[in-house]
């Protein structure tokens, strides 16, 4: 028989008049009691901050692995910062084998979302266009080799198979092109409440409104964290923060230097001539991308994001003259959208870091403190892999899937920021969505 005490502070306390009765097939009870009565948990074997995609990923396969008692906080709602914009782009295109990897294992678990996860992720394969200049042609050709060599289903086109593809695109600039038939596009809300109810269903306690304010350090490693509403005892935190990552980082002397962006995205409606979905497409050439949104749309972004942003002062709608550019931007490749109508647009926070590559790692300088930080907006798509690999280096000490230390957090501090080989421009980073 169990017995639960509630007492005035919102600690319980458990006591089990039967030696026969096993902790794992009670603490659910407790769990569930707990919540019923308004009690808050005060410990965990892991917290997660952070309830976007990543922060829900980690989370769901921490739970899927094993551990029993994880919390996911979000000082907002879910989806609050970079998750609830993004333009959810699900292509395996990179100019690095490293996060081609991260991309391809994350695509397995888009295209079998209800088995892996559960629920819908709302993932449609449109198929997935990459052009680039003519001068980095080689470049191209290097990057489609070697994502071919991790396995991904990929290929150089010409302009004509391009046209082919579809028939709206311009191609007079384009000499070739890469292609992936089984990319496209998902859901970005929808990921992410899948993920949490996925999450909620292996007993993951979600708090949203719960701001983590601060990381507890005792005797030099994690003890917890301080939250809006008290304190959390655990000697493992994993931080998705995105845009706020420095309010918990800075106090710790952890200076990755992360630079919040706003950016923003604008919905055209296609034209009656495009009465079909087209291709996503990243187009170096015009700094952009976009793909289709919803029946008769279209979602369209360009690298011109904004430093010096406040996160908690953001304004979440769209700029008259960034219409006007990714009007322009977008009838370069498609012509039928120089009198498209402009249905919506708005705009969120990202974080930079000084390569433009995510820092996954568990910080040295803090043992028991993880973190998925500065992924310059492009992390949707790899986060079932992230979120995977974080559970893994968690529950049995390495990161089994895909190898993690490419990024590290200490390679700034040691002189060594990521550099591709085959980049589309010498200061080009892969467009990040």
């Amino acid at each position: 028989m169990l017995a639960l005490h509630c007492n005035y502070t919102g600690y319980i306390r458990v006591s089990v008049r039967s030696p026969t009765v096993a902790v794992a097939s009670y603490r659910m009870t407790v769990l569930r009691a707990a919540e019923a009565e308004g009690v808050i948990m005060r410990s965990a074997d892991a917290v997660v901050v952070g309830g976007g995609v990543n922060g829900a990923s980690t989370a769901f396969f921490l739970a899927r692995a094993g551990m029993s008692r994880v919390t996911l906080l979000e000082r907002r709602q879910l989806g609050a910062g970079a998750t609830g914009k993004s333009g959810a782009l699900v292509r395996m295109h990179y100019t690095n084998p490293v996060e081609s990897k991260l991309a391809h294992e994350s695509l397995k678990v888009f295209r079998n979302w209800s088995e892996i996860v559960g629920g819908d992720c709302g993932f449609e394969a449109t198929g997935f266009v990459q052009i680039v200049p003519p001068q980095y042609e080689e470049q191209l050709r290097a990057n489609v080799d070697a994502q071919r060599a991790i396995g991904i289903n990929t290929r150089v086109i010409s302009a004509g198979e391009l046209h082919e593809i579809e028939p709206a695109v311009c191609v007079d600039d384009v000499t070739v092109a890469a292609y992936e038939p089984d990319s496209g596009f998902a859901d970005p809300n929808a990921t992410l409440y899948s993920l949490v109810s996925a999450a909620r269903d292996r007993d993951v306690t979600v708090r949203t409104g719960v701001e983590a304010t601060g990381i507890i350090i005792e005797h030099g490693r994690v003890a917890g964290v301080d939250t809006s509403d008290g304190r959390i005892d655990t000697e493992t935190v994993v931080l998705a923060t995105g845009a706020w990552s420095g309010r918990l980082l800075d106090p710790l002397e952890l200076d990755f230097g992360l630079e919040p962006r706003r950016v923003q995205v604008v919905v055209f409606r296609r034209p009656p001539e495009l009465d079909h979905p087209h291709p996503v497409f990243i187009d170096a050439t015009q700094g952009s991308w976009f793909r289709p949104e919803g029946v008769t749309g279209t979602l369209v972004g360009l690298e011109l994001g904004v430093a010096g942003v406040d996160p908690d002062d953001l304004h979440e709608g769209v700029d008259q003259e960034y219409v006007r550019l990714c009007r322009r931007a977008l009838a370069a490749r498609i012509p039928a959208f120089r009198q498209a109508t402009m249905r919506g647009g708005w705009a969120g926070m990202i974080t930079m870091s000084p390569d433009g590559r995510p820092i996954i790692d568990q910080v040295p300088q803090v043992p028991g403190l993880y973190c998925m930080v500065g992924d310059s907006g492009t992390s949707f798509k790899t986060a079932p892999t992230i979120g995977m690999g974080l559970s893994e280096w968690i529950t049995t000490g390495k990161p089994r899937t895909i190898d993690l230390s490419p990024f590290r957090s200490t390679r700034f501090a040691a002189g060594q920021p990521w550099h591709d080989v085959s980049a589309y421009g010498e200061d080009q980073l892969t467009i990040s969505r």
